[in-house]
C-alpha cells in the first residue's frame, strides 16, 4: 500500500499532525485505505510529505488512540477493523416483524419495506460516517461538500430515462414532500398562482400548494391518467403555473400513464407556458417509458427519494432542476435551510455509492411483490387494480359500501386503510373505493389474514348504507 498511496496535506489548516490524520482518516472513510492496509513507515510518509517523522508518529498514535490504527511491533501500523464491526452478527439481524399473531393489527395506510439488509447495510454506513472528518460534525455545509453526494445520486439515477443529468441539476433534500416543496417555491410566482392535479391525488401534492397560498385546480382523469381535455380548459383560465403528476406509479390508483398520453400533456404546456412537476418516489422499477425531463428537459422537474427503495427513515430525497433552472432550486434550498446535514448528506454518498444498495433495493422489490401477489390471490375476484411493481393497491369497493364505513369497518377488524377521500381535492367528489399499502414488515401469513378480513366485509356489506 505504501508504494502506491500518495496522500497530500497541502491546503489543510491547522496542525500539520491534525493534517497528516484528517487525510488518513478521509482515506479509510472512502476506501482508499482497506481494513488490514499497511500505512508507510513513519519516515516514508514523512519525507514523502515533507515534513518531520515526529510530526508523522504524533499523527499514527492519535489514530491508534481513536482505534482507527493498530500498531504491530516489528511488522508496521495498519488500518484497524471497524470497532462496529464487533456488533455486525446483532447488526445483521432482521427487523421483528410488526405482527407475528396471524390475528394481530395490521397497518397497510402506508408502504413499510420489508427488511432485505438494509438495516444492517445502513448502520454499517453509519459507522464510516462516525469515522469521517471531523469538519463533517463541525463546520457549516457548502456547495463543494455537497458535490461527492450529488455525483453519487446522479449515480444512482443512471439507469432511469431521464435525459442528461449533471450533479449540478440535483438538489438535496429532507425527503421527498420537502422537494416538492422547493420546486413549487421554485416556479410559482404572483400573489395567487394556480398548482394543477389531477382529481385523485398525492395528497403531498395539495399540502405544499396550499403552504404556497396558491389555488389548487383539479382535473378530470381517466384510465391513462389526466385528460388532456380538462387541463386545457383549467390552463385556459391563466393562472396555472404547474402541473403535478405521478405518471409512473399514479397515487393512488396505482396506474400508469402512456407515452402517448404524456406527449399530449406536453403539447397543453407548452401551449400554455406551463412546468410539470414529475414526482416518482412511488416508482420501485425501471420505468416503461421516457420521464417528462426526458421529453421536455426546460420545463420538467423531477423528484424522487430512497423511501420506496431502501428506507423512507433517512428522510433523503432528490429534486432535478430543468435547463437554466438550477440556481433557483438552489436557492430554494439554501434559503429555506441552508442543506442537507452533514452527516446525513455523507451517509447518503456512502450508501448510494456501494452497489450492494441497489442489490437490496431489487430484493425489496422482488419481496414486496410476494405480498401484492397474496392480495391479488384473496381480493381478485373485486374491481382491484395492482402491479407487482406497486407497493399498494386500489380496490373499488361493492355496492352497499362506502369508503368511510368500509375504512371504519377494517379499523374495527384490525386493518387500516386509506379512503379514496384522502386523496381528493377539497371540492371533488371522491370515489367509493380505498387504497391498500404494502405492509413488508408483518409475516406473509399475518398479511394474507388482514386479506381474508377484508375480503369478508366486502362479502357483507352493511343493510344501511352509511353516510
Amino acid at each position: 500500500m505504501d508504494t502506491i498511496w500518495q496522500p497530500s496535506i497541502e491546503g489543510r489548516a491547522g496542525p500539520k499532525y491534525g493534517a497528516v490524520a484528517a487525510v488518513i482518516r478521509a482515506a479509510i472513510a472512502d476506501g482508499t485505505l482497506a481494513v488490514g492496509a499497511k500505512l508507510p513507515p513513519v519516515r516514508d510518509l514523512a519525507w514523502r510529505l515533507s515534513i518531520t517523522p515526529g510530526t508523522v508518529a504524533r499523527a499514527y498514535a492519535v489514530l491508534t488512540d481513536e482505534g482507527a490504527l493498530e500498531a504491530t511491533v516489528g511488522r508496521g501500523t495498519f488500518v484497524a477493523p471497524p470497532k462496529a464491526d464487533l456488533l455486525d452478527d446483532v447488526w445483521s439481524r432482521q427487523a421483528p416483524t410488526q405482527a407475528d399473531d396471524e390475528n394481530g393489527p395490521v397497518n397497510l395506510v402506508s408502504p413499510h419495506l420489508a427488511d432485505m439488509g438494509q438495516v444492517a447495510h445502513l448502520r454499517r454506513a453509519m459507522a464510516q460516517v462516525a469515522r469521517a472528518e471531523p469538519r463533517v460534525f463541525l463546520h457549516y455545509p457548502t456547495r463543494t461538500d455537497y458535490r461527492p453526494v450529488r455525483d453519487a445520486v446522479v449515480t444512482w439515477l443512471s439507469d432511469l430515462p431521464l435525459g442528461v443529468v449533471d450533479q449540478g441539476d440535483v438538489i438535496l433534500a429532507n425527503g421527498g414532500q420537502n422537494a416538492i416543496c422547493l420546486v413549487m417555491q421554485a416556479v410559482l410566482s404572483g400573489p395567487r398562482p394556480a398548482v394543477v392535479m389531477e382529481d385523485l391525488s398525492y395528497a403531498g401534492f395539495r399540502r405544499a400548494a396550499e403552504l404556497m397560498r396558491a389555488e389548487v385546480i383539479g382535473v378530470a382523469m381517466d384510465a391513462s391518467g389526466m385528460r388532456p381535455d380538462a387541463l386545457e380548459a383549467a390552463a385556459k383560465s391563466g393562472a396555472a403555473q404547474l402541473i403535478c403528476l405521478t405518471p409512473d406509479v399514479q397515487n393512488p390508483t396505482g396506474r400508469f400513464m402512456p407515452l402517448e398520453r404524456r406527449r399530449e400533456i406536453l403539447a397543453i404546456a407548452e401551449r400554455y407556458d406551463l412546468h410539470i412537476l414529475e414526482d416518482d418516489c412511488y416508482r420501485m422499477a425501471v420505468p416503461r417509458v421516457p420521464s417528462f425531463r426526458a421529453l421536455a428537459p426546460a420545463r420538467s422537474w423531477h423528484v424522487s427519494s430512497i423511501s420506496k427503495s431502501l428506507t423512507p427513515a433517512l428522510r433523503v430525497g432528490f429534486a432535478l432542476a430543468p435547463e437554466g433552472r438550477r440556481a433557483d432550486l438552489r436557492r430554494a434550498a439554501e434559503y429555506g435551510f441552508f442543506g442537507l446535514s452533514q452527516p446525513l448528506a455523507e451517509l447518503t454518498r456512502i450508501v448510494l455509492s456501494d452497489p450492494a444498495s441497489k442489490e437490496i433495493a431489487r430484493a425489496i422489490r422482488a419481496r414486496m411483490a410476494e405480498y401484492v401477489r397474496v392480495a391479488v390471490n384473496v381480493l381478485g375476484r373485486f374491481d382491484l387494480a395492482w402491479d407487482a411493481e406497486v407497493p399498494f393497491l386500489w380496490l373499488t369497493l361493492p355496492a352497499g359500501w362506502r369508503s368511510a364505513a368500509f375504512c371504519r369497518a377494517a379499523e374495527a377488524a384490525g386493518v387500516q386503510i386509506r379512503s379514496a377521500d384522502e386523496f381528493c381535492l377539497r371540492d371533488g367528489r371522491a370515489p367509493h373505493a380505498v387504497r391498500l399499502a404494502v405492509n413488508g414488515q408483518v409475516s406473509l401469513a399475518g398479511f394474507e389474514a388482514a386479506m381474508q378480513r377484508l375480503r369478508d366485509l366486502l362479502d357483507n356489506p352493511p343493510e344501511q348504507i352509511s353516510v
